[in-house]
């Protein structure tokens, strides 16, 4: 796999294509940042996101993963001192879900979101934007409440984070592209480049296949799940054997297999008993979506070994939790 093939692996969009494999020309020490609210345990989407950061280290990026604990502040998660511990509770679950330690820099917002500098130039971007086109850049992360003013400065800081940390790249899901398009349109506004994006995709609702899989919603998985709670979930999970293309719904077993699963095992084994055909040995996301089609391998089937395989990802940063919680 050439370096563009792994930067891009499992993403749903590159903004723009161009730029991102100018930037695989040459990505050894490039850097790449990731920024999220510190606002509690690791769940599935931060892992999404994580294995694509250690996509971009195999290739030889720096990773720089923001705990914006500014952000969590204006979309009131909590006081500083609160948000502070469950920030470091994160960078630890971090390293311990696969990052590598040493090309892995953690920045807290604080340190530079409230500088001088910082703030004539977040001015500057409130000056040269209007207030619908900042409503609309946060309506997808902030959900249906009406926005406050610490809303509408949210995506502002987020398009300035970007020059601040001196970035050559920005991850983002796909519910940050308003976000990651202000910033596009408006750095250059205040005298700043703007940079490439790659946005990952929404794991879609565990249980029904609609709409996108949120902690706030719905059933998650997090990494203070137990063996059993995971294996609860996945078999609870939405998963039809074929996908009726008059409809709209997802299969999350599968998505979860692509974005989580194959990403970090190069061989995945569904274990079966002899009567029922016995084991069945992938070695690509291609060919076990192919076989729960087919009929080859059974929903049940699929399911326990994803279960078997997120715990093992999951399990280092349970055991940091629990280190951490004495």
């Amino acid at each position: 796999m050439d370096a563009y093939e792994l930067i891009t692996r499992n993403v749903e969009e590159a903004v723009t294509e161009e730029e991102v494999r100018e930037l695989a020309e040459d990505p050894e020490g490039k850097r790449v940042y990731v920024g999220y609210e510190p606002s509690g345990v690791l769940h599935i989407g931060h892992m999404l996101a994580a294995n694509k950061l250690i996509d971009l280290q195999e290739a030889g990026m720096e990773v720089v993963v923001l705990l914006a604990d500014v952000h969590a502040y204006l979309n009131d998660k909590g006081t500083f001192e609160e948000i502070e511990q469950t920030a470091e509770k994160m960078r630890k679950q971090f390293l311990a879900y696969g990052l590598d330690e040493e090309k892995t820099e953690f920045v807290y917002g604080s340190e530079f979101q409230l500088d001088d500098d910082y703030a004539l130039d977040l001015h500057k971007l409130e000056l040269d934007t209007t207030l619908n086109r900042a409503q609309r850049a946060m309506a997808e992360i902030q959900g249906g409440e009406t926005a406050k003013v610490s809303h509408v400065v949210y995506p502002l800081m987020q398009a300035l984070d970007i020059e601040y940390l001196d970035l050559d790249l920005a991850v983002g899901g796909m519910d940050q592209r308003k976000v990651h398009m202000l910033m596009r349109e408006e750095l250059p506004e205040v005298g700043y480049d703007s940079r490439p994006v790659l946005h990952t995709p929404i794991i879609a609702d565990l249980g029904t296949g609609e709409g996108k899989m949120s902690s706030s919603s719905g059933v998650t998985i997090s990494m203070e799940d137990s063996t059993e709670d995971i294996e609860e979930k996945v078999n609870s999970a939405f998963c039809p054997p074929t996908r009726d293309p008059e409809d709209d719904l997802e299969n999350p077993v599968l998505e979860i297999f692509q974005y989580h699963v194959f990403p970090r095992f190069e061989t995945v084994v569904v274990e079966r008993p002899e009567e029922y055909g016995g084991n069945l040995e992938y070695d690509d996301y291609e060919s076990l979506a192919d076989d729960l089609e087919s009929g080859e391998l059974h929903p049940a089937d699929a399911k326990g070994a994803l279960a078997s395989y997120l715990d093992e990802l999951v399990a280092p940063g349970r055991e940091k939790l629990r280190e951490i919680e004495g």
